[in-house]
């Protein structure tokens, strides 16, 4: 009788441990499947997401007006209905832009980020019911940013292709733009003052330009590069 007992439990202790790595890869199978099926999961939200946001951006691109310049799509404006705080139409609006990024290469054929922003700025002042006459800018460029000033030729041969921004400059020189590059940062970038658009002046330093047109009530836009 001991030994039919003896025999029973080795054949029970026998089969638990043998069935051990089975239960081991079943549970490593199962957590593999959760762990993947929130993966799969966390991507179909984010791209739900992704979606939701391109569709939101279509509907905003559609309304969008241009109503005293255009340069690229981002440099449009919203219009809004009925609106009740109205900026006073006769007094001057003194504007002083500071552009400082390039686009990266990728983007070398589109118009310059901060050139966009310049414009749906003065965009804004002129929905805003100000007169063009009224809206003064001063434009002072500095860094990677003299590429986009720069002449046809320079931009051909520095990127291979014409510069997207030549258009653009001339309609805001038209609207009353005044274009200052900085000495320093085209010492720094090796710019020479014949490669930058003829109707662009040169500054011994951007900083003096900020502090000048700043005592003179000018508004600083500091246009950060897009991320």
């Amino acid at each position: 009788m001991r030994k039919q007992l003896f025999l029973v439990m080795a054949c029970m202790a026998f089969l638990f441990s043998s069935s051990q790595p089975f239960m081991s890869d079943s549970l490593r199978k199962a957590k593999k499947d959760s762990t993947l099926h929130a993966r799969m999961r966390e991507d179909s939200i984010k791209t739900e997401r992704e979606f939701g946001e391109g569709e939101k951006w279509d509907k905003l691109f559609a309304k969008l007006e241009y109503p005293l310049l255009k340069g690229g799509k981002f440099s449009g404006v919203i219009p809004v209905k009925d609106p009740t705080e109205i900026p006073d139409p006769n007094q001057e609006y003194k504007l002083l832009f500071e552009l400082t990024a390039n686009n990266p290469d990728s983007l070398a054929k589109d118009i310059n980020q901060g050139l966009d922003e310049v414009t749906r700025v003065m965009n804004l002042h002129f929905a805003s019911g100000i007169p063009a006459k009224k809206i003064i800018p001063v434009i002072v460029v500095h860094g990677p940013a003299l590429a986009a000033i720069s002449n046809n030729e320079t931009y051909k041969r520095k990127f291979n292709m014409d510069n997207p921004n030549l258009k653009l400059i001339q309609d805001l020189e038209k609207a009353g733009a005044k274009f200052i590059a900085c000495g320093q940062a085209m010492a720094f970038f090796d710019v020479k003052k014949e490669e930058l658009l003829p109707e662009v002046k040169v500054s011994l330093t951007a900083q003096t330009v900020l502090s000048n047109y700043q005592t003179k009530g000018y508004i600083l836009y500091s246009i950060e590069p897009q991320k």
